[in-house]
């Protein structure tokens, strides 16, 4: 007998099908929109600009309409501290996520690793465009970015070459302008409209040695600007590091510095407004025959005025970025966070430059703007760093943060609310000596009232009241009234290095004395 088996259905199986393939496309679109929805990324970032140079921290000597629109339409932060107050080191941290001891970029002439783990590859693999455009300042070529295009090394002020994508190309004009250009030319041509991006803009100014751009030339020129109360500074209440330094607006300007000769690369006409703007000044200056402290009095003046037409150049440039942002319809869902990659000497304690762990080279700019996120006009209080800024962009845009960064995200802050348990210490390492401006190896904590630091080749201790002594000129160290808070502090110094696993020797510089 033949066994007959009735015909299979397929209906049941076509629908299943149908049904799963509205489910994968509603999922597909559902995850493209929700790609989409990520906010954008603007990270403005710029060389030494000092918070004192910026209007919103409450400069007395400029004006930065277009910072402060930021500060007054999202958060400024009072306390975003440096790791390692030097360009390069900075920008590694910022990369990375963790220490310079950790990242391996300790001091400027070290080669950032590439290959290592950076926020912008997580950003990209979530499906983030990513760019960085302006200064890199990390000897290897960018890596994790869909788009770079970069300055050489540090980079001039005039008419500079930069790398895009690998093959140079020559620019004339003044590089805040062209940097600015590019990153609008890709914000609108060179991004896909569909996936959101993050851009690091990053500026060489106001670095040394502050050129401004010719229609900034004679800007101040009618005004003078407050010298600050420390410029005569003479270090009496510190220690051997403070004394020996090389930093003095007093002796080590050079004539570069002071604008006492044009810059070599400079096109005909941008010479012609340089020694029509220089020219008659120099004369007077050389004719005033000054000494003691009326020429430190006339140098301050001529450095202090070109750094602040330099960041005024920043200003409008950021400006322009806005105005796209605006009229393009993208403000509202991106990000716009501003900072630089440390403080800077404006004439305090006599000093330009950076490197220290006091407080002027210690704090960074950082405003952010999160419309619909962060409350605008907000201050906060909190210390926060460098160190957390890779957290934090991986946190707004809903990454997973791997657990060997070593910040912390800035989101819940932004949000209004400080966790219980943050920090309430904050771990300072300088590295780089012998070097420029004979600033000495150094390492400390810092709370919200005192600083410990710890010169560690001079064996040499510094410990700051902040509440009663702020611009640090008197270190209480080895006082009666201080052994407490000494104490405290060295165990809490010696806590942060082992949770930040800094190596035992304090310094791993090749080739370095033992100064």
């Amino acid at each position: 007998m033949r066994l007959t088996l009735p015909k299979p259905d397929s209906r049941p199986l076509l629908w299943l099908c149908l049904v799963c393939a509205v489910l994968c496309g509603a999922f597909f679109f559902s995850g493209r929109a929700a790609l989409a929805d990520r906010p954008n990324i603007l990270f403005v970032f710029t060389d030494d600009h000092s918070p004192l140079a910026m209007s919103a921290y409450g400069s007395r000597i400029n004006q930065t309409p277009n910072m402060d629109r930021l500060a007054h339409e999202g958060m400024l932060f009072r306390h975003c501290l440096v790791t390692n107050s030097i360009c390069g080191p900075s920008r590694a941290v910022i990369l990375t996520g963790k220490y310079s001891h950790l990242n391996g970029f300790l001091r400027n002439g070290n080669r950032f690793d590439g290959s290592q783990q950076t926020f912008p590859k997580l950003l990209r693999k979530a499906g983030y465009q990513t760019a960085m455009v302006g200064k890199w300042h990390l000897a290897s070529d960018p890596t994790g970015f869909d788009y770079w295009n970069v300055l050489i090394g540090q980079g001039p002020y005039y008419n500079p070459p930069m790398i895009e994508n690998g093959e140079r190309k020559q620019h004339t004009g003044y590089t805040t302008d062209i940097i600015t250009d590019i990153a609008l030319d890709w914000l609108e041509n060179g991004r896909d409209g569909d996936e959101p991006f993050m851009l690091m803009y990053q500026h060489k100014a106001p670095h040394r040695n502050w050129q401004p751009a010719p229609r900034h030339l004679n800007l101040y020129d009618d005004v003078t600007i407050p010298e600050p109360e420390t410029l005569f500074d003479d270090y009496s209440g510190r220690g051997t590091a403070a004394r020996s330094q090389s930093m003095t607006v007093a002796k080590h300007l050079n004539a570069a510095d002071l604008k006492l000769n044009a810059p070599r690369n400079l096109t005909d006409e941008q010479l012609a407004a340089w020694n029509a703007a220089y020219g008659p000044k120099n004369q007077a200056f050389e004719e005033a025959n000054l000494q003691g402290r009326d020429l430190v009095r006339w140098k301050y003046q001529r450095y202090i005025k070109d750094y602040l037409r330099c960041v005024k150049a920043v200003d409008e440039n950021l400006g322009r970025v806005l105005k796209y942002l605006d009229e393009s319809g993208l403000a509202e869902n991106t990000i716009v966070i501003y900072s630089s990659d440390q403080g800077w000497y404006l004439g305090e304690h006599g000093w330009y430059d950076k490197r220290w762990m006091y407080e002027e080279s210690l704090h960074m700019p950082l405003v952010v703007r999160w419309p619909g996120m962060v409350e605008a006009g907000t201050e906060n209080r909190d210390l926060v760093s460098n160190l957390d800024f890779a957290e934090t962009f991986l946190d707004i845009a809903d990454v997973e943060i791997p657990d060997d960064m070593q910040g912390r995200s800035l989101v819940p802050l932004l949000e209004g609310e400080t966790p219980a348990d943050w920090r309430k210490s904050f771990y300072y390492h300088y590295y780089e000596y012998p070097g420029p401006h004979d600033v000495r190896r150094h390492y400390g904590v810092r709370t919200d009232r005192y600083k410990l630091i710890y010169f560690y080749k001079l064996n040499e201790w510094e410990l700051y009241d902040l509440q009663q002594d702020p611009h640090e000129l008197q270190s209480v160290y080895g006082e009666p009234a201080y052994e407490g808070i000494t104490r405290e502090l060295k165990a809490e110094l010696e806590r942060l290095r082992e949770k930040y696993r800094v190596t035992p020797d304090n310094a791993p510089l090749p080739n370095a004395d033992s100064a």
